[in-house]
């Protein structure tokens, strides 16, 4: 079955950086989407970038939302089977649980995503 499993998140000074990775194991469908979302006590759940891809290539470009747009960036390395996700020019504002999910297709909502990582914690002082 399929598995993600998120790291490098943990503690850094505004205006550090990041980069956090999902190592997706098990995924069997050629093309899929993988998101990065962020959950923060008293916040709503943020969508923060997702990108669709072929077993080779990605299709199409990287959604970013317009709060991230700019610092953060996803990659993939298609022989690790993991997304990364390059956070620079922190702000306080980042900090959250970021959680990393998979799906044939991308979704607006964390929920619409059958998997999903346990998270890691991001916190910017």
């Amino acid at each position: 079955h399929v598995q993600l499993v998120e790291s490098g998140g943990g503690s850094v000074q505004a205006g550090g950086s990041l980069r956090l990775s999902c190592a997706a194991s098990g995924v069997t469908y050629s093309a899929n989407c993988m998101g990065w979302f962020r959950q923060s006590p008293g916040k709503e759940r943020e969508g923060v970038t997702s990108l669709w891809r072929s077993a080779i290539s990605p299709l199409g470009i990287p959604y970013y939302a317009n709060s991230v747009k700019g610092r953060f960036t996803i990659s993939h390395d298609n022989v690790k089977n993991t997304v990364f996700l390059q956070m620079n020019k922190l702000q306080q504002e980042d900090s959250a649980m970021y959680i990393c999910a998979i799906d044939r297709r991308c979704h607006d909502i964390l929920d619409d995503y059958p998997i999903r990582g346990q998270g890691t914690q991001v916190t910017v002082s």
